[in-house]
């Protein structure tokens, strides 16, 4: 029979009180090696928390403009010395199709928003297995962008002054662009360094390459970052500095989730699996007989 003293009570009481933790830190451990299936209401909530982190610590970085001025013109002054100063030369060439340039505000001030929003969006319908991993990476590489914003202040060409540039928001009056205008009150203008235009267009674009199926799709990967990347140096919001250290953090972002999980994101498979219940376990009582 088995002994239900109350040491045998107390001993049972303490190994179930257990068992949750031990749960938990089991379902920790399994999740870095497959993700599982993302939940709606829980990604709703991580993007909408971590774009208002995002925009918060974004715009409330001090607008040292004298700093951001001398930086922009170490900057210039860099790409001179490296022979890549073609911006200007973009800059006049593109704003002088008012069509053009005009497509190419409107495309600088929304774009970037829809594509991210629409390959999440896609990632968590179609490739659940692999959407934790990849959202870690996209996470990471915004995150990393905030240090730069913070600790280094950059006028955008547009703004640089003795620059020469042209400022085609300002200029065609382009409508829903917070880069120029009055909307220019509530954004840092000086948080330029690094780009996540190309930050989140390269994340989409290797994102979109590795996973779709038809080629003319894989190939649109490839080309949207390279067309995003003549957008902001058209419209002048960003040095080629700024896009090389926007791909840098994508780049850190996607190594980030390789060591988290041990694997690359888009190496999981494509559906997570559903998760397996574990049965619940008797405690044993101290002497029971078997």
């Amino acid at each position: 029979m088995a002994d239900y003293s109350p040491m045998g009570k107390a001993t049972g009481a303490r190994t179930s009180n257990r068992r949750p933790v031990g749960n938990l830190l089991w379902s920790v451990r399994g999740h870095f090696h497959s993700p599982g299936r993302p939940r709606l209401w829980i990604e709703l909530l991580l993007i909408a928390v971590s774009y208002w982190i995002y925009s918060m610590v974004r715009n409330a970085v001090p607008e040292m403009e004298a700093r951001a001025q001398r930086n922009a013109h170490d900057i210039w002054s860099l790409e001179q010395m490296l022979h890549i100063d073609v911006e200007r030369s973009i800059n006049h060439g593109l704003d002088s199709v008012t069509w053009l340039i005009t497509g190419l505000d409107y495309d600088y001030a929304t774009l970037h928003f829809i594509v991210t929003i629409a390959v999440l969006v896609w990632l968590f319908r179609a490739h659940s297995g692999r959407y934790a991993a990849a959202r870690l990476s996209l996470f990471v590489t915004t995150g990393f962008a905030l240090f730069g914003y913070y600790f280094y202040p950059l006028a955008p060409p547009r703004l640089m002054t003795d620059g020469g540039f042209v400022d085609t928001v300002e200029k065609h009056h382009t409508w829903g662009s917070m880069a120029s205008g009055d909307m220019a009150h509530v954004s840092n203008q000086f948080a330029a360094m690094p780009s996540m235009h190309i930050g989140w267009s390269l994340w989409c674009g290797v994102t979109i390459f590795f996973l779709a199926k038809r080629t003319w799709v894989r190939a649109l990967g490839v080309i949207y970052p390279l067309t995003t990347l003549i957008v902001i140096v058209g419209t002048a919001n960003h040095f080629f500095m700024d896009a090389i250290a926007g791909a840098c953090c994508t780049f850190i972002g996607l190594g980030t989730s390789r060591l988290v999980y041990r694997r690359w994101p888009y190496s999981f498979p494509k559906a997570a699996p559903a998760p397996v219940p574990q049965p619940e376990s008797e405690p044993q009582p101290v002497g029971a007989t078997r």
